[in-house]
């Protein structure tokens, strides 16, 4: 079913202004013309889109339902005509990179900014996503690289080694963990499980680690509040709210700012490492081997988006 664009922004001319008349005047038609257009559209769909009401006239539930789509519509339009409009200032390239929020803390700003000053032509967008979510836009094709912590969901992909990292343990300044630790290797997970836990929401990497980990010894892992930023798991935690396992160079940076202490946390899984992933087939070409490594990559291979350009 084809829905014209003019039809459909004079639906939303009528949400806004809960007038056909007003809507008509906006969108330079003539009432007769628009009255139709709604009428038709009404008919097409099977539905009532608006009631007519003393004080003019109200969206129904499926009225309502297809202005929010309508303004989806405009937004992924928007977003259409400022992307190929950057073709005409010299852009060659987008690049559409989703990663966890781990990977855009620890180690993806500064290859970023590498890769950018080498191709300056190539434009570059990065959404922060779940580790599972990021495996599933890369999968969908809403991303052409990912970046994220095992495991790994969709066997279908191709991944690469990418970087190294640590998690450690946050605990409130002059927490008993802390006090206990001096000489030790460091904090066990089963030790963190006596406390609240503040962590990030479901479905992000460490949380389904520490959840299986809790799980496997029998424990309940006291999620007590869940949040969508590092910064804020570590403010709680400095306010005494809980305990938390954070990537360790993010634990590093927040421990100068917050009133918390980092504690080694001594657990084989505690060392984990971040791939990237891209689909079988992308841009019309297959990526079959892992990239050659570039100068601007350190300590790691280059990661496969410098190669798939």
């Amino acid at each position: 079913m084809r829905h014209d664009l003019t039809t459909l922004n004079l639906v939303l001319a009528i949400a806004e202004s809960r007038s056909i008349t007003r809507a008509a005047e906006r969108e330079h038609l003539a009432l007769a013309a628009a009255s139709k257009r709604l009428s038709d559209l009404e008919t097409r769909l099977g539905v009532k889109l608006f009631e007519r009401r003393a004080r003019g006239v109200e969206p129904t539930e499926a009225g309502r339902a297809l202005v929010r789509h309508i303004r989806s519509l405009h937004a992924s339009l928007h977003a259409l005509e400022s992307e190929v409009m950057e073709f005409s200032r010299g852009i060659k390239g987008h690049l559409r990179i989703a990663a966890n929020a781990g990977a855009i803390a620890e180690c993806l700003p500064g290859d970023l900014a590498a890769f950018a000053r080498a191709h300056p032509q190539i434009r570059i967008s990065l959404e922060d996503l779940t580790s599972a979510e990021v495996q599933t836009a890369v999968a969908e094709g809403r991303a052409d690289v990912g970046v994220f912590a095992p495991p790994l969901h969709d066997k279908h992909l191709l991944t690469w080694p990418y970087r190294a990292g640590r998690l450690v343990a946050l605990v409130p300044k002059g927490h008993v963990l802390a006090r206990s630790f001096q000489g030790t290797a460091g904090v066990s997970f089963e030790a963190l499980l006596d406390f609240d836990m503040v962590g990030l929401h479901i479905g992000a990497s460490v949380h389904e680690l520490m959840l299986q980990r809790a799980l496997e010894r029998g424990r309940t892992l006291n999620a007590r509040l869940q949040v969508r930023g590092f910064d804020a798991i570590a403010q709680l935690v400095g306010a005494g709210l809980g305990v938390a396992v954070l990537p360790e160079a993010v634990a590093r940076r927040f421990a100068s700012l917050f009133a918390i202490d980092v504690l080694p946390l001594d657990e084989p899984w505690a060392s984990r490492r971040y791939l990237i992933a891209a689909r079988d087939v992308a841009q019309g070409r297959v990526l079959r081997r892992a990239p050659k490594p570039s100068a601007h990559c350190s300590n790691c291979r280059c990661p496969p988006w410098c190669s798939a350009l």
